[in-house]
């Protein structure tokens, strides 16, 4: 009888716990997955605030680094998908497993998203939208690949800033680590991460060359002007700090002071004033070298930080109204003056208070910074560009054949996907290196 009356007490606890907190049971929860680190400690911010002033919806953030498009769609195929996604990932892929939402009709119908977010003047083919459909809007951007470096190092060999071309910056990097071997713990003039290393520096001294993997006039892809750069990274990984790891704790051993030189875009300006705080040294920002020091290309930005719906979403209202919160005015404010991206729309840009962006200011944008044409995305057998091309650095592979190998892989998987009709062929006959985005885009059948 104690038994059953304990049991009873404990039932009627719960169901008074229960009836204190209706709202909290009548909650829609949205998931949200992002795959950013450098913004936790604000966006975890928001999402509080959100949570604590809407009796209706929930957000659930859930922070993934790791294989975030593939998990994305694992996620999808076991019925356990998000709800919202960052954007994160290769449109075209996403839609053509019908896992995201048209966002346009939402977009239509909201004056005030509209305003705020200019998406109309911020409409990518196939970085964010395909035809009249869009899948994602930026909320802002990614500054192209700067250099990061410890002044202390530079100075102590004889350097008071970053040069003008590859050529002496790699006696740069080479004299730093030559007199770093007198210092204990030794120090190296440069450091190079295990993700996507390629990408982080020497693709986009490429891109100022003039350089390109695409040839947009011929409708071709083309890694042949990437030689000399390949031939310049086997110089510098001689001289680098020799072990390359995460992203992550490459960063850390920069605010160490392990190594001098690191090459990342703008969301480095957060990871060194909060989630790595570089105290010890004064670290400066520069603009990637050319190859003889000439700007011929632009250096490629990147519209982010939007977020797309995914077609799973049970409650597809409910995730645009976090959405619609996550670049919401105040939202986007807070987050441009936090100093966590640089803004992409005039409106936001004239609201913010520039003083408040820290570090961020160090990225403001170069006159040729821009937006590529998204290359079409192509069903490839093997490794990608990047990684071919970090093989032939490493000496993995030989620099003529990795080249060829990828001449041909690309050329011959686009021809293939183009007959097939996966894709069409991207022309842009007037292209302008120095200005990516000014051409006309004519897409090819053949």
């Amino acid at each position: 009888m104690r038994k059953l009356s304990l049991a009873l007490a404990a039932m009627m606890l719960l169901t008074v716990l229960f009836a204190a907190v209706p709202a909290m049971a009548d909650k829609t929860v949205i998931t949200y997955w992002s795959n950013d680190r450098h913004d936790e400690t604000y966006m975890s911010a928001i999402v509080e605030k959100f949570n604590a002033e809407h009796d209706d919806i929930e957000i659930n953030m859930v922070i993934m680094t790791d294989d975030f498009e593939n998990s994305i769609l694992l996620a999808i195929d076991g019925g356990n998908a998000p709800d919202i996604v960052g954007q994160s990932v290769t449109l075209k892929n996403m839609v053509d497993y019908e896992a995201v939402v048209d966002l346009a009709p939402y977009i239509a119908a909201d004056e005030e998203y509209q305003k705020v977010n200019d998406p109309y003047n911020h409409k990518y083919e196939g970085l964010n939208s395909i035809g009249d459909a869009i899948y994602w809007v930026p909320s802002g951007q990614r500054s192209g690949v700067r250099i990061e470096y410890n002044k202390a190092l530079l100075a102590a060999s004889g350097f008071e800033g970053i040069p003008a071309t590859l050529p002496e910056y790699i006696e740069m990097a080479k004299k730093i680590t030559e007199d770093g071997k007198a210092n204990d713990p030794i120090t190296y003039g440069i450091g190079f991460t295990s993700s996507s290393p390629f990408e982080r520096q020497l693709e986009m001294m490429a891109q100022v060359s003039g350089v390109f993997y695409y040839d947009y006039v011929n409708g071709k892809f083309d890694f042949s002007g990437y030689k000399p750069f390949l031939e310049a990274g086997r110089e510098l990984v001689a001289v680098a700090y020799p072990d390359q790891q995460g992203v992550d704790n490459m960063r850390a051993m920069f605010a160490a002071g392990t190594f001098a030189l690191w090459g990342n875009a703008s969301q480095e300006a957060g990871v060194f004033t909060n989630q790595f705080p570089i105290t010890d040294f004064e670290w400066g920002v520069a603009p990637v070298p050319s190859l003889d020091g000439e700007i011929k290309g632009a250096l490629q930005v990147n519209p982010n930080k939007g977020y797309l719906m995914l077609s799973a979403c049970k409650n597809k209202d409910a995730a645009w109204e976090v959405i619609k919160y996550f670049q919401s005015e105040e939202v986007l404010i807070g987050y441009m003056e936090g100093g966590f991206d640089l803004p992409i729309t005039s409106y936001i840009d004239e609201r913010i208070d520039k003083s408040k962006m820290g570090r961020m200011g160090d990225y403001s944008l170069l006159e040729y910074e821009s937006v590529y044409p998204a290359v079409p995305s192509i069903n490839l057998t093997g490794d990608n560009y990047r990684t071919v091309l970090w093989n032939a650095i490493m000496g993995y592979v030989d620099i003529d054949a990795a080249i060829e190998d990828l001449n041909t892989r690309y050329n011959a998987a686009y021809d293939e996907d183009i007959s097939l009709g996966f894709v069409q062929r991207l022309v842009i006959s007037d292209y302008d290196p120095l200005h990516p985005a000014a051409g006309t885009v004519t897409w090819l059948d053949k």
